[in-house]
C-alpha cells in the first residue's frame, strides 16, 4: 500500500495552499461575516484550473482524479468551509453528473463551462417536507410535445442563487417509485425559476443556501440527463463521489482548527510557561491531531478506491461519517484551546467549530451513513 502522494498531486495541493494562504485566508471571516459570495476567489480558482479537476481535459477539465480533487477540497476547508463547500457543490454535484451520465452535445454545452470556470454548478434534490428520505419528492416534471414542464420546490441547495445551471431531479412517473425519477439541467434563466429564499445559517453564509421555486418550467427533451427514470440511480452513484468530497472538506475544516490551536497553545504562556507544556492541553491536541490523520486516511482510501472503478458506497460513507464528527469534534477543542479568545470571531476556531457542524447534515446525515455502512455490511 502506498501512502506518498504521486508527485503532480503535490504540486496541485501545494499550488492550491499558496493560493488559499495568500487569497483565502485574508478574507475568510470578512465573506462570512458579509454573508457574501466570494466570485472573485471562484475566478481565482478557475485561472488556476481548478473548478473542474476531475473533468476529462476534452470538456475543459483538468483531467485530474478523485484524490486530487479532496485534496484541493481539503486545502480550501482549511481556510475556508463556506467556499470549499461552495466548490464542492460546484465540481461533485453540478459538473460531474454531466460528465457520468450527459451525451456529447449537453458536456459541450453544459459540462465545459462549469469545467473552464465559465459558471457555476448546483444541483438539487432536497425538499421542504423530504429531507432524509430525499426520494420521497413532489417536484414532477410532465411531458408536453417535445419539452418537459417543472413544477415544485427544493430547499437547501448549494450555489442555487449563483448557478448557471442546475441539476434537477423530478418525478416523471408517479407510479414507478426510484424509478420514476428523472434530472434535467434548468437554466436559472428560464422562465419560472425563483430562487424564494438565500437562508441565513450557523455557519458557511459565504457559501449561498438556497429555495427553488419551479413554476411551469420549460424545458427541451435535450435537457434531460441520460433516459427518464435513471434519476435515482445517478444520485445513488453522485452521492459516492460526492461524500468523498465532503468527507475532504471535512478534513480541512479539522486541519485548519487544529493548526489554529496548536499555533495559539504554542504562543500563549501562563504560569510561565507556554501552555502547549500542560498535559490537559498537550493530549487535547494529540487527540485531534489523531482525529484529523484518521480522517484523512479513511478518506484518501475512498478517493483512491474511487479512481480504481471499485464500488466505494461503504468507504465513501465511513470517511464522511467519520471526518465530519472529527472536524466538529477537533473545531469544538479548538475553542476550547483558546479560551475566550476561541468564542470571538478574531480568531478562526469558533467558524470552523459552526461550519463543521453542516458536515454532519449534508448529503446524508451522520444517521443516514450509519443505515448505508449497515446494509453494506449485511445488518
Amino acid at each position: 500500500m502506498e501512502f506518498d502522494l504521486p508527485a503532480e498531486h503535490r504540486m496541485v495541493r501545494d499550488q492550491v495552499r499558496e493560493f488559499c494562504e495568500a487569497e483565502i485566508a485574508p478574507i475568510a471571516q470578512d465573506v462570512e461575516d458579509d454573508h457574501r459570495f466570494p466570485a472573485e476567489i471562484f475566478d481565482q480558482l478557475a485561472d488556476l484550473d481548478m473548478l473542474g479537476v476531475p473533468v476529462s481535459e476534452e470538456y475543459g477539465g483538468l483531467g485530474g482524479d478523485q484524490l486530487m480533487y479532496a485534496l484541493v477540497t481539503e486545502e480550501l476547508g482549511r481556510v475556508s468551509g463556506g467556499i470549499g463547500l461552495s466548490y464542492a457543490a460546484h465540481v461533485s454535484l453540478g459538473s460531474k453528473p454531466i460528465e457520468l451520465f450527459g451525451t456529447d452535445e449537453q458536456k459541450e454545452t453544459w459540462l465545459r463551462p462549469l469545467a473552464e470556470g465559465d459558471g457555476m454548478g448546483a444541483w438539487a434534490l432536497t425538499e421542504p417536507g423530504s429531507g432524509s428520505d430525499a426520494s420521497n419528492m413532489e417536484t414532477t416534471a410532465e411531458r408536453d410535445g417535445d419539452e418537459w414542464v417543472i413544477n415544485g420546490t427544493k430547499q437547501f441547495i448549494t450555489n442555487a442563487s449563483v448557478a448557471n445551471s442546475v441539476l434537477v431531479k423530478a418525478v416523471t412517473d408517479p407510479e414507478a417509485g426510484y424509478d420514476g425519477i428523472s434530472t434535467f439541467i434548468v437554466d436559472p434563466d428560464d422562465d419560472g425559476f425563483e430562487v424564494t429564499t438565500v437562508w441565513d445559517k450557523m455557519g458557511l453564509n459565504c457559501s449561498p443556501t438556497c429555495e427553488i421555486q419551479f413554476d411551469d418550467v420549460r424545458v427541451p427533451e435535450s435537457r434531460l440527463l441520460g433516459e427518464e427514470g435513471d434519476g435515482w440511480t445517478q444520485t445513488m452513484k453522485t452521492l459516492d463521489g460526492g461524500r468523498v468530497s465532503i468527507a475532504a472538506l471535512s478534513t480541512g475544516l479539522a486541519q485548519g482548527a487544529f493548526e489554529a490551536a496548536r499555533e495559539y497553545a504554542g504562543d500563549r504562556e501562563q504560569f510561565g510557561q507556554p501552555i502547549s507544556k500542560f498535559d490537559a492541553i498537550r493530549d487535547k491536541l494529540v487527540d485531534m491531531h489523531r482525529k484529523t490523520e484518521r480522517a484523512r486516511l479513511l478518506t484518501h482510501r475512498a478517493a483512491a478506491k474511487y479512481d480504481a472503478g471499485n464500488s466505494v458506497t461503504r468507504e465513501s460513507a465511513l470517511a464522511k461519517l467519520d471526518a465530519s464528527e472529527a472536524a466538529r469534534e477537533v473545531a469544538e477543542d479548538a475553542v476550547q484551546v483558546l479560551g475566550g479568545y476561541g468564542y470571538t470571531t478574531d480568531f478562526a476556531p469558533q467558524r470552523f467549530y459552526r461550519d463543521a457542524k453542516l458536515m454532519e447534515i449534508g448529503e446524508g446525515t451522520s444517521e443516514i451513513q450509519h443505515v448505508v455502512i449497515g446494509r453494506e455490511l449485511g445488518l
